[in-house]
Order: C-alpha cells, then sequence, then structure tokens
C-alpha cells in the first residue's frame, strides 16, 4: 500500500483574507507601509499577486487599511482588562499586553504612529485615533467613571499620549529600558498626573485617593 498524500485544501473566503493580512502586518510589522509592495504581500503568503488583488482590488491602500484596522482591534483587546483586583494591577497586565505588541511590530508601530507614510490618508489617521479612544474608555471604566468631567478626560488621554511617546522614544532607544521597568514607570506617572490633576479637579482628587490607597 502506498501512503496516502494528504488533500490540498481550499482556503474559504474568510480564511484567505485572514492569510492575506496577517501575511501583509508580518511585513508592515518591520517595515515602513511605503517600502512593502503587493509582490512582497503575495510571495510571504506563498500566493500570486493577482489573488491578492482578487481580495483587495483597490490594491496596496485597502490592504493596509484592513492591515491596521486588525492591528487596530489588537491594540484596543491590550486594555480590556477583567475589572477584577487593584486599578493599578490591571493597569499593569494591560500595558503588558500594549508593550508586548510595540515590541513585536516596531517599524510598524513607528510608521504607524509617527504618520508621514505615503499611504496615510485620513481614514488610516482615524482608525489609529480610534485606537486611543478606546483605550480613553477602557480605563474610566476601569476608575469606575460614568461621565468623566473635562479634567479627567483630558488627563487621561494626555498619559495615554505619553505612553505612545514613551514607546516610540523606547524603539529609538534600542528597546531599553528592559519592558517590566517602562511598564513601571508609566504606571507610576499615570498615579502622578492623576495626583497633579487632583489638586484642581474635585472628582479626580476622589479618584486619586482611592486609587493610592490601593498602592
Amino acid at each position: 500500500m502506498t501512503p496516502s498524500v494528504p488533500a490540498y485544501r481550499r482556503l474559504s473566503v474568510e480564511e484567505r483574507r485572514t492569510q492575506l493580512l496577517e501575511a501583509a502586518l508580518g511585513l508592515f510589522a518591520h517595515r515602513a507601509p511605503e517600502d512593502v509592495s503587493l509582490d512582497d504581500v503575495a510571495e510571504a503568503a506563498g500566493v500570486s499577486r493577482p489573488l491578492v488583488y482578487r481580495y483587495f482590488p483597490g490594491g496596496k491602500q485597502q490592504l493596509y487599511e484592513a492591515a491596521l484596522r486588525s492591528a487596530a482591534d489588537e491594540l484596543q483587546q491590550c486594555f480590556d482588562e477583567p475589572r477584577e483586583g487593584p486599578l493599578l494591577i490591571r493597569l499593569s497586565r494591560a500595558l503588558d499586553r500594549y508593550l508586548a505588541f510595540v515590541d513585536q511590530h516596531d517599524a510598524g508601530f513607528s510608521a504607524l504612529l509617527q504618520g508621514g507614510s505615503v499611504v496615510e490618508t485620513s481614514r488610516t489617521t482615524a482608525i489609529v485615533d480610534g485606537v486611543r479612544r478606546a483605550a480613553a474608555e477602557h480605563i474610566l471604566s476601569h476608575l469606575g467613571v460614568t461621565e468623566p468631567g473635562l479634567r479627567l478626560r483630558m488627563t487621561v488621554r494626555m498619559w495615554i499620549t505619553a505612553v505612545e511617546a514613551a514607546s516610540l522614544i523606547w524603539l529609538d532607544e534600542g528597546k531599553q529600558p528592559p519592558l517590566d521597568e517602562l511598564r513601571d514607570w508609566l504606571v507610576e506617572q499615570f498615579v502622578a498626573v492623576l495626583t497633579v490633576t487632583a489638586a484642581r479637579d474635585p472628582q479626580t482628587a476622589t479618584l486619586a485617593r482611592a486609587l493610592t490607597s490601593d498602592i
């Protein structure tokens, strides 16, 4: 008896699309978008260029936006932490996931946040901004705030911007300091900015007192 040869399995439309997106994300993770061609994506996925066009008739721009949405979904999930235990512990776990994403998608993360790419559009900018807003909503939810005032909203969004900036600088500095030190430093900065705002805002002052009591 001759050994049976596994039959070729034809991928479904969704499976093929996922395969192409994963190949694109792998390339965008380590190269600026303008340095990635459809031929590169086709080669990475082990398919032909016409097949890539069949799934993304809008070409590279459509593929990039789809890959960006996929990455944005993953980033948003970083802050989707169960509301159990002290807030700072929850925040640390969320940052661990966020910084792991930055570490794994270094060049692509830089290109994504720094902008200036030839494939950047108002749609791609909106996708990135959506990640920031979702992160802010998650943090405010963990703070137990349903109606945050202006100063508290600004403080949380400013801290998220600081996290992004620190991540980019961390990449530029050869991924130093170690990730655990960077995470702890960012958590400490979160407490610090809340403390500063607390001096001007009663709502934040109440939150800051509750937060520091958990330390």
